[in-house]
């Protein structure tokens, strides 16, 4: 059996999360005492293994079943008895059965058809059997060494799977909902064991960095302030390799950032810009050969009233301390990549402020001055998510990256077009949005192409602005994405509206009730695998 909690990939180290915890209960703003990144501190508490055989102590043994081709004699019963308790192997079923020895619980996991099986069925496959089996702390199963992926790609499916399904968010509670899983042993030849342990490495790092954007996300909106964003995202960064650079409101000022600034009129507490980059390095600390420049621009409404414009109070409304899902996904992501051994260097910039009703809120007919001059006609002050993200956009080009993307719970044009499972994806270079789409595929979190079509930018038009900040009553998605197309020049460019699946109203796969942490893992992914596209245009 080999513990593989304390391996990092290539030589480096895990991140240093016993550091954490102090710099983030103890806060100068939010509320006292209180740690928005629960998931961060308690990391290694659960112990990832990798074994010839089950290891003492497991309760659990999770046995994948193909919905054909035989039934493994570990389960203990044939396939006839299978289908008489009405398993029949597909895709999600889980079938609980009492074990051999009395102690150990076995349970049939479905695979569907074997030649179907993907990272993506396997990662669905774990994470039913994670929550066929939430009372126990300690289990064991034997889906990667089953599944006829390459052992990497399984060990890293099955150990993402599992963490991710077993997220709860529970900060706030007096007591924890369910029993903590403490185990998770993947059972596994041992020819495989080096390919496995690799996986079970990389799984852990993207699924901490998912649940902790889960994390930010669920917290309470008076919990995470824009101050206490910037709190977080600098003691993340000082052990996750970053530099990190906070801007308040007069530094935004004298920026010229009017777009920002114009969304925090309302709100009391102060906004915040963070910018986070991360440069390659070798073990010793020197600088690596990069493979190109990508800047990740985050929309961080730490809660969003709909300022004049105000929300409805319904239940989209209570979502709304969920608008800072973008700028969540950003700082996760950016975590991760130091330890994955990323060899891009990624800056993100996280823009981050309430949207609130009072006298000072920003009115409709405002005219704001984005960074670089531009003025834009505010015509609907719940459409503040595309001012800000402009201002980033411009102090993103102004360093020319090789790309630029844009990740927002912007439009809710995109929940209503592709409900609660998909996000939309816009840009203005091909090749870029085909990396993009290829992360989202390779992750499970996925998007779908819309057009960028310009026909549409007329309805941008302002008669005493440079242009508004909304279109007409159609196409809300593709016009939020026209806006913001105005301020990426000739730099390559592809844009997230994560409205849709920024949450799950109840557990879906490895989608957790609440927050789902959406667009992490698939920036993860993207950073990893960048290269610059060909053409700038």
């Amino acid at each position: 059996m080999a513990d593989v909690q304390k391996r990092g990939p290539a030589g480096r180290s895990p991140v240093n999360t016993e550091g954490l915890k102090p710099d983030l209960v103890n806060p100068k703003g939010g509320i006292a005492g209180f740690n928005p990144a629960p998931s961060i501190e308690r990391a290694g508490a659960v112990e990832v293994v990798v074994s010839e055989a089950v290891p003492a102590g497991t309760t659990c043994l999770g046995i994948a079943v193909g919905a054909e081709g035989p039934v493994p004699a570990e389960l203990g019963v044939d396939r006839a008895m299978l289908s008489t308790l009405g398993f029949e192997g597909k895709e999600g079923q889980t079938l609980v059965l009492p074990g051999g020895d009395g102690k150990t619980v076995i349970v049939a996991v479905g695979l569907g058809e074997p030649a179907q099986v993907d990272a993506a069925r396997l990662r669905d496959a774990a994470a039913a059997f994670a929550r066929a089996v939430e009372p126990h702390p300690r289990i064991a199963t034997t889906l990667a060494s089953t599944a006829g992926l390459p052992p990497e790609l399984a060990a890293q499916a099955v150990v993402e799977g599992v963490l991710l399904a077993r997220y709860r968010y529970d900060a706030l509670k007096r007591a924890p909902q369910r029993p903590a899983l403490t185990r998770l042993a993947l059972v596994a030849p041992t020819d495989r064991r080096d390919a496995l342990l690799r996986g079970v490495e990389r799984g852990r790092v993207f699924a901490r960095a998912a649940q902790l954007a889960r994390d930010l996300a669920n917290t309470p909106p008076a919990h995470l302030s824009a101050i206490r964003m910037a709190e977080v995202a600098t003691t993340i960064a000082a052990h996750s390799g970053l530099d990190v650079e906070v801007f308040d409101g007069e530094q935004l000022a004298e920026l010229g950032c009017g777009g920002i600034l114009g969304v925090n009129r309302g709100s009391t507490e102060p906004p915040r810009m963070i910018k986070l980059t991360y440069r390659p390095k070798d073990a010793q600390g020197k600088p690596l050969k990069t493979t190109g420049r990508l800047s990740i621009i985050g929309k961080g409404v730490m809660y969003d009233s709909g300022g004049i414009n105000l929300k409805p109070g319904d239940d989209m409304h209570v979502a709304m301390k969920l608008d800072m899902s973008g700028a969540a996904a950003v700082l996760a992501s950016m975590s991760a990549l130091a330890e994955l051994g990323c060899k891009a260097v990624v800056t993100g910039y996280l823009m981050c402020t309430d949207n609130m009703p009072s006298g000072s809120a920003m009115k409709m007919g405002d005219v704001l001055t984005i960074r670089g001059g531009k003025t834009v006609e505010v015509q609907n002050t719940d459409a503040e998510g595309r001012l800000m993200l402009a201002d980033g956009l411009v102090l993103a080009t102004e360093e020319q990256p090789d790309a630029l993307i844009t990740i927002a719970t912007l439009t809710g044009a995109a929940l209503r077009t592709f409900g609660t499972g998909t996000a939309g994806l816009l840009g203005n270079n091909q090749p870029l949005v085909d990396q993009v789409s290829a992360a989202a595929k390779k992750t499970d979190e996925r998007a779908w192409q819309l057009p960028l079509d310009r026909r549409y930018r007329k309805e941008l038009d302002s008669e005493v602005a440079d242009m508004k900040n909304v279109g007409g009553a159609n196409a809300g998605t593709i016009t939020a994405a026209l806006f913001l197309d105005e301020f990426v020049g000739n730099i390559p460019w592809a844009h997230l509206d994560i409205c849709g699946p920024m949450k799950v109203d109840a557990d879906e796969s490895w989608r957790s009730k609440g927050a789902t942490g959406f667009g992490t893992r698939l920036l993860i992914d993207l950073a990893l695998s960048f290269s610059p596209p060909i053409s700038r245009v």
